[in-house]
């Protein structure tokens, strides 16, 4: 027999129809809430919103096994933390309310997903590692000693991966890494460089123990007709959250294949061109980019 809607789903849809009472009735009183502007538009948008969560919520309620509409919540609770991303770099906002908003909308987002799940046909329990894994592939026009050289200046990295924040060099193998976490958090971990050859071949992985369990590995190859460098790369990591966080990753579009297609989109600029253009308009990333290139001439030790 298939799951029933069961207490978790029972306890979100009340919310779901609350949450969109207020929204609906008092858009104002929201935004202010959780450190919104008050504009006209922004009440329209919450009005909206709590539109959605009534729909949910009654549909919900209204139902013994609720499934669609709770995948339909952890939808909206994608699309709700990407505004609230959004507003946390906005100006006119209360920055400690959006980002105290945020975290409890990420909260949130994890119960629909277990409870989804539960409906779904899954026991809803959160496996303790849920691997994610991103590949991709590209050609870049130097030849592969000068993209090696770039890569392996671990500092460099975060000139062209966005996710990171700042990796800092704590050894001859290894090193601390920080990224951006949801809902404006940081995650830090210790890696250590497990194989490298040079021109070749970069493998690295966290250190035992660490908050983030991951690996990858670059390997650098002469292209075709002597058409620079094919650089490819390879990664694996355990998601925070298990299962239920590696759902949520990937529904706040942080899956991880597109991750290392847009990091090496970025390194081919690097390369080529000597610039990084960044749709968020960041004007550091032309000095950044010469600091790198100043490292990269020098030798690695």
């Amino acid at each position: 027999m298939p799951p029933g809607r069961g207490p978790l789903a029972s306890t979100l849809g009340w919310f779901s129809t609350g949450l969109g009472l207020a929204q609906v009735a008092a858009p104002a009183a929201v935004n202010r809430l959780a450190g919104l502007d008050d504009s006209g538009a922004r009440r329209a948008l919450m009005r909206a919103m709590g539109i959605r969560e009534l729909a949910s919520g009654v549909g919900i309620l209204s139902r013994r096994r609720p499934t669609g509409w709770l995948w339909a919540r952890v939808m909206g609770d994608a699309i709700d933390v990407t505004l609230l991303g959004a507003a946390l770099r906005a100006k006119g906002n209360r920055r400690s309310r959006v980002a105290m908003a945020t975290a409890a909308v990420v909260g949130v987002t994890l119960l629909d997903v277990v409870a989804s799940t539960r409906t779904s046909g899954g026991d809803g329990r959160v496996a303790e590692d849920e691997p994610m894994e991103g590949k991709a592939i590209t050609t870049i026009n130097v030849p592969p000693e000068e993209a090696y050289r770039l890569w392996r200046d671990l500092e460099s990295l975060a000139v062209f991966m966005d996710h990171l924040e700042s990796v800092r060099t704590t050894g001859e193998r290894q090193s601390h890494w920080v990224a951006h976490g949801p809902a404006g958090t940081t995650v830090e971990w210790d890696a250590e460089i497990v194989e490298d050859v040079p021109g070749e071949l970069i493998a690295w992985r966290s250190l035992e123990g660490s908050d983030v369990d991951n690996a990858g590995r670059v390997r650098f190859v002469p292209a075709a007709k002597g058409r620079g460098t094919e650089v490819s790369v390879e990664v694996r990591y355990a998601a925070p959250g298990g299962a239920v966080g590696a759902t949520v990753a990937k529904l706040l579009g942080e899956e991880p294949s597109q991750q290392v297609k847009d990091d090496l989109r970025r390194l081919k600029q690097v390369l080529e061109t000597g610039e990084v253009v960044r749709s968020d308009g960041n004007p550091g990333g032309t000095r950044a980019l010469g600091q790198v290139r100043q490292r990269a001439a020098q030798p690695v030790g």
